[in-house]
């Protein structure tokens, strides 16, 4: 999926993330899905919301269809599916090769905490309306 509404970013496969089967490890790919949720949230909330708020991890559903080997590119893009449901919020995350063929699919549920306090925060409408 690629729009208005989606954040896009390359990774490329180094030897670091090279597993013994000879291609991404799947911790790299988990490392990556944070990656896209961290840079689309800086890059695109306002700057109230950055100083406010951050995120933490409270769900990973992940589809693992191909992989890539050392040197390769993927090019990977995230978005925000739908409202917030109390202080969670839907991420998706998709990863293509260069040919365009999906190989790593995730849903991801975040929970929106309150930089002051620690706690849970209701994400707002306004929180997300830069990312719909």
């Amino acid at each position: 999926m690629t729009g208005p509404n989606t954040f896009t970013r390359t990774f490329m496969a180094k030897p670091q993330h090279i597993d013994a089967l000879g291609h991404v490890n799947n911790t790299v790919w988990v490392q990556w899905i944070q990656d896209m949720a961290t840079a689309h949230w800086d890059a695109v909330a306002r700057p109230e919301d950055r100083a406010a708020f951050f995120w933490v991890v409270v769900r990973h559903e992940i589809d693992y269809r191909g992989n890539v080997s050392e040197g390769e590119i993927v090019t990977a893009t995230t978005w925000i599916e739908g409202a917030g449901m109390g202080a969670k919020s839907l991420r998706r995350v998709e990863f293509t090769d260069a040919g365009g063929k999906r190989l790593v699919s995730a849903s991801t549920t975040w929970a929106m905490l309150d930089k002051a306090t620690g706690r849970l925060a209701r994400v707002r409408p306004e929180v997300l309306a830069p990312f719909a």
